[in-house]
């Protein structure tokens, strides 16, 4: 016995069957879209040039009167565009920066925007002085960018000296191997 769902090709894969549309009822589905449209055209709900746009894309006259007016008409759906509304207990929240905010002598500030004000001077402050190299993780990363420098200048001397110890050496053998064959320089 077959799993259930495969069979002569009319089950998909789910197991359930496969359900044709019948033509009769394609064409009654497009009568009614038709009706429909005819009903709202009637109610002034779509105008006549909504619907021939949406039915033929080949009008080229329709597109360029419509560019000419320079107004581009937007759809809507009921009645939402003739209502505004407007929430009277809405209020934008403006964020304030520390440096926007100005000091007065007037000016009452909470406890959290004051201390938010310090942070950000105290910040500023750190930063400005960093970049002078007197705070003490400055100083620190100085010490260590020096130490590397040293080390980097002494390993290029090693590097340095190798490289000329090697080239007398070569220079040391090819002497050897003259004075072996009997050459003389």
């Amino acid at each position: 016995m077959p799993p259930k769902g495969r069979g002569r090709g009319y089950n998909n894969h789910k197991g359930q069957r496969r359900h044709f549309t019948n033509p009769d009822q394609l064409a009654q589905s497009e009568e009614k879209k038709e009706k429909e449209r005819q009903w709202r055209q009637q109610r002034g709900e779509i105008s006549s040039e909504d619907e021939s746009e949406s039915e033929s894309s080949s009008s080229s006259e329709e597109e360029e009167s419509n560019e000419e007016g320079g107004e581009k008409q937007v759809k809507t759906k009921g009645v939402q565009h003739l209502i505004e509304v407007e929430n009277p207990n809405h209020v934008v929240k403006k964020e304030k920066k520390g440096d926007a905010v100005q000091l007065d002598e007037n000016t009452q500030l909470s406890r959290r925007e004051r201390e938010e004000l310090e942070k950000q001077r105290a910040k500023a402050h750190y930063q400005k002085m960093h970049a002078a190299g007197k705070t003490t993780e400055a100083k620190a990363d100085l010490a260590r960018l020096a130490i590397i420098r040293k080390q980097r200048e002494e390993a290029a001397k090693r590097r340095e000296e190798e490289l000329k110890a090697k080239q007398e050496a070569e220079k040391a053998k090819a002497n050897m191997t003259k004075k072996a064959l009997g050459k003389r320089t």
